[in-house]
């Protein structure tokens, strides 16, 4: 499954990227050099985080629906004790 990147977060990785390389390379790369180093990182790092991400959310479905039984659990033949109650 291809990793696909809204429009405009590829604007702001872009301009990241750029001025990343301004501030930390003491070089200046064009747009069309960060769009393909954007590219680059998404197509080779990207399904790295995306399975880790997978990994993680299963991770917490699996823990809240081992937890499903204490939260929504109810006692049978309550009656008489909801009774004794009033």
């Amino acid at each position: 499954m291809p990793i696909d990147i809204p429009k405009d977060s590829a604007k702001e990785a872009v301009l990241s990227l750029q001025r990343y390389f301004k501030e930390n390379m003491d070089n200046e790369i064009g747009n069309l050099e960060a769009e393909g180093l954007l590219q680059f990182f998404v197509e080779e790092i990207g399904p790295i985080v995306y399975n880790k991400a997978v990994e993680d959310v299963q991770q917490r479905l699996h823990a809240r629906i081992a937890e499903l039984d204490v939260e929504i659990h109810e006692e049978a033949f309550g009656y008489w004790r909801k009774r004794r109650r009033r």
